[in-house]
């Protein structure tokens, strides 16, 4: 098969991918480059950080298969995929692993102060008695979007003796009990913003999700409490987090997402001592990666060999791993 692949994965994933295939690899690439470099594509592999736009994806006729090496899909035109019967494959639980577990490294910088605690450090101030914080356990985790990221983190949280509350955009009674079972009660979402005192935030970028919280939603918040976002730029209003985080209504936040990413951006809450700002790592770990990659290439040999014996016909299918 003539594959594309349009982001970073993980080179032993692209090895093996070209010593049966035929593989162009094109990362950053303008939408000008990947529309000239689709001509021939019959898969593509992307991650987060490249568009795949209708009209990237109208210059590849011969295009049946694109897999998102990762969880979000809000980077790919999925009204075109749909209509011209393009196969999507997302592999999200390697990433989800490690988005979980950074979730939990940055409530704790937020509520140890570690941050702070370091620069001081380095400035030579021996702060020891300056920076008392908070205990995770006995406190009250909430799950914006308890999915398959969101569960994750929940039960994680419940691990670590946490109370975890989560919400889900169409809440039922089983989906409440596939969360009991991990620890999380599922609840609407402003009783989790006005009990929590910490909301990690785990949902798809789409319309309906776009400034999902913004003022009136921090203002619902128990003072003081903590955000984290990982999911995606431009769910939370940032001009608007920037005003609770400087007049102390919130303690603080940690954003791992941000509405403008890439080299040269520079985020608008940069001047805020109680942030913590990461640039979008939140599955960037060897294991997820290398992991995700043996998915791929899974993925591509079981499509080319349905392919070849003739299997998909003319069914229309979205697969989710």
């Amino acid at each position: 098969m003539k594959l594309l692949i349009a982001s970073s994965i993980h080179q032993h994933a692209i090895e093996r991918l070209t010593a049966v295939h035929d593989v162009t690899c094109s990362f950053d690439a303008s939408e000008a480059q990947l529309q000239s470099l689709m001509a021939s594509c019959e898969a593509l592999i992307l991650r987060s950080g490249v568009q795949i736009t209708a009209s990237v994806l109208a210059a590849a006729p011969n295009l049946e298969l694109i897999v998102r090496a990762g969880s979000g899909y809000d980077n790919i035109d999925l009204e075109y995929v749909s209509t011209a019967n393009i196969r999507l494959v997302r592999i999200p639980g390697p990433g989800a692993k490690a988005v979980a577990e950074l979730t939990f490294a940055l409530m704790l910088t937020l509520a140890r102060n570690v941050l702070i605690a370091d620069r001081l450090l380095r400035q030579g101030h021996w702060a020891k008695h300056q920076m008392t914080g908070y205990l995770l356990t006995g406190k009250i985790l909430g799950i914006i979007g308890a999915g398959n990221i969101g569960s994750r983190v929940g039960q994680l949280g419940h691990a670590w003796g946490m109370e975890v509350l989560g919400c889900v955009e169409h809440p039922n009674q089983e989906k409440a009990e596939r969360l009991a079972g991990n620890g999380i009660r599922l609840t609407d979402c402003d009783e989790v913003l006005e009990k929590a005192d910490f909301v990690s935030i785990h949902v798809p970028l789409k319309a309906s999700t776009r400034y999902l919280i913004g003022a009136k939603e921090l203002g619902k918040m128990n003072q003081g409490a903590y955000l984290i976002n990982m999911a995606r730029g431009g769910i939370v209003n940032e001009a608007e987090l920037y005003e609770a985080l400087a007049h102390g209504r919130l303690s603080g936040a940690a954003v791992d997402v941000h509405e403008h990413e890439g080299n040269g951006q520079i985020s608008p809450l940069v001047g805020l001592d109680n942030i913590v700002l990461t640039p979008h790592i939140g599955a960037a770990t060897f294991d997820s990666q290398r992991e995700i990659g043996d998915l791929v290439v899974e993925t591509i040999t079981a499509f080319d060999n349905r392919k070849t014996a003739g299997v998909f016909a003319d069914e229309r299918i979205v697969v989710h791993i």
